[in-house]
């Protein structure tokens, strides 16, 4: 168990190590082949200029030394390939060991639960609660029992008492006289009685029509 826990940080730290010296042997390689295709290039400069002052021997050495640098750059092109697949190899087993190690951790949480959580007691735990309930539910039943003189009731008398008082209820509407008033027509209202003029009412009505006119 101590080997495990102290040798985990250290195979992690190795495989970080391992990483930057990749990615640095990488770095190291790209500038070596951006080295060599600049040469190669001026090679082909030169080859150019010697062939202008028709000097052809110079021309194909130049071409030759262009070859040669092509070459490594080929030659570095694998080696950056073999890198890029090591690093891609090593970042999966990395990958690959972090997952066994949460997978490894889950279960041992898993285990020290199921340790502590014994089986027994969850049995006993729940035949007291089913202990409880059922204890509960007898106390309910025994206080909505009728006690006394209401124990003696005969629930289907009762029923039977009920039914009667209901249909004397409804013969005894049904005996009662409908009296109903009469309807008013909508929009008609009853006319008022015109209250009769007395002898000086008229003769001042008359005398108020005559100045009017």
């Amino acid at each position: 168990m101590m080997n495990r826990l102290f040798g985990k940080p250290k195979q992690e730290t190795n495989a970080l190590q391992t990483l930057d010296k990749l990615n640095e042997t990488l770095e190291m390689l790209e500038k070596k082949e951006k080295v060599l295709l600049k040469k190669a290039g001026q090679e082909v400069e030169k080859a150019k200029e010697y062939t202008r002052a028709k000097n052809k021997r110079a021309a194909i050495q130049c071409l030759k030394r262009k070859r040669l640098y092509e070459q490594q750059v080929e030659q570095l092109g694998n080696f950056q390939l073999r890198i890029h697949d090591q690093m891609i190899m090593l970042e999966g087993a990395k990958a690959t060991t972090e997952t066994v190690d949460a997978l490894r951790s889950g279960a041992s949480a898993m285990k020290a639960m199921q340790k502590a959580t014994n089986i027994d007691d969850v049995d006993k735990t729940m035949d007291e609660i089913n202990e409880q309930t059922e204890n509960m539910k007898q106390i309910q039943e025994a206080l909505s029992t009728p006690i006394g003189a209401a124990a003696d009731f005969d629930e289907d008398e009762l029923e039977a008492e009920l039914e009667e008082l209901e249909g004397a209820e409804l013969e005894e509407q049904l005996l009662q006289p409908t009296t109903t008033l009469p309807s008013v027509p909508a929009g008609r209202q009853q006319a008022r009685p015109i209250p009769k003029r007395t002898a000086e009412e008229e003769e001042l009505a008359a005398l108020q029509a005559e100045m009017a006119l």
